[in-house]
């Protein structure tokens, strides 16, 4: 996959996470988790960028791990809200199905690498 579509692609969904947290009813575990996902998903994106500007393989590989973690993170924060704002269950599984992409993306990029670093 081109770098370009990825970082485009991180940067719709942390857009898309941030408008489904501005339309959920703001009770006050909802608010907490909602800024912890907005945190983390726009995350994924801004380390992407970053590992895109990596100084060796080993960087770039660094910082997928901070990718895949904030993705891997982002889920949890939607699975938590799935569980306290079920009504917004539909919009959510959208989310889900997104970050869970983008994660095999990444968790698929740091294994092509490091096998790439291997027959080096």
């Amino acid at each position: 996959m081109d770098s370009n579509v990825l970082k485009n692609r991180t940067k719709k969904s942390a857009i898309d996470v941030a408008r489904f947290c501005e339309d959920l009813r703001p009770t006050y575990a909802v608010l907490a988790y909602s800024k912890q996902l907005i945190r983390s998903s726009s995350s994924v994106g801004a380390n992407y960028r970053s590992a895109c500007r990596a100084k060796s393989t080993a960087d770039f590989i660094n910082k997928l791990k901070l990718v895949e973690e904030e993705a891997d993170e982002s889920i949890y924060f939607l699975e938590l809200i799935s569980e306290l704002a079920p009504s917004s269950n539909e919009k959510l599984l959208m989310l889900i199905k997104e970050a869970n992409e983008i994660l095999s993306i990444i968790v698929a990029s740091i294994n092509t690498s490091r096998k790439r670093a291997q027959n080096k």
